[in-house]
């Protein structure tokens, strides 16, 4: 069976009775899965922002977001290895920058060697701005770390933090 086109994709809230489904596509999608409890409490953080892609049938992905201090910081996002390169990352990260606002600053650590998605944050101008070394516990790989603020927007790093 093939994907919906992210246009078939509603995104809306994650909620608690979602989390079967989320446990499921996360354990299809990363080799060190994240557990149940550890979405219960990102789902529970009242300044965090979780969302669910969802076709008529299905949860296909989700994103999950905490905010610290003025930071917001994605955690998480994963699309079922099925659906991928549907535009469903895409939609989850649109309607997350939607809701924070064009002059919200957010970071997140991603793989070294995942460059499809390096490349996804570089079109919502994410910019990497450092290496986290060893930061995946399965097998040791380095992370880059990658900002979005109003600088990134306008091409330059000036107020990234650590550059």
């Amino acid at each position: 069976m093939t994907a919906p086109p992210a246009a078939a994709v509603e995104i809306r809230r994650l909620t608690f009775a979602d989390l079967p489904q989320v446990v499921a596509v996360e354990r299809r999608a990363f080799s060190t899965p994240w557990s149940l409890a550890m979405f219960v409490l990102e789902l529970s953080k009242p300044s965090g922002i979780c969302l669910a892609a969802q076709t008529e049938t299905e949860l296909v992905g989700y994103l999950v977001c905490s905010r610290y201090d003025t930071v917001w910081h994605v955690m998480n996002v994963a699309v079922d290895p099925d659906r991928r390169r549907r535009g469903i990352a895409t939609a989850l990260i649109g309607a997350l920058l939607d809701r924070v606002g064009p002059e919200a600053q957010l970071t997140l650590e991603v793989r070294r060697s995942n460059g499809g998605a390096i490349a996804l944050y570089e079109r919502f101008s994410f910019r990497s701005a450092g290496v986290r070394r060893r930061y995946y516990a399965d097998n040791g790989e380095d992370a880059v770390i990658m900002w979005r603020t109003p600088a990134t927007l306008r091409g330059t790093l000036d107020d990234v933090p650590g550059t």
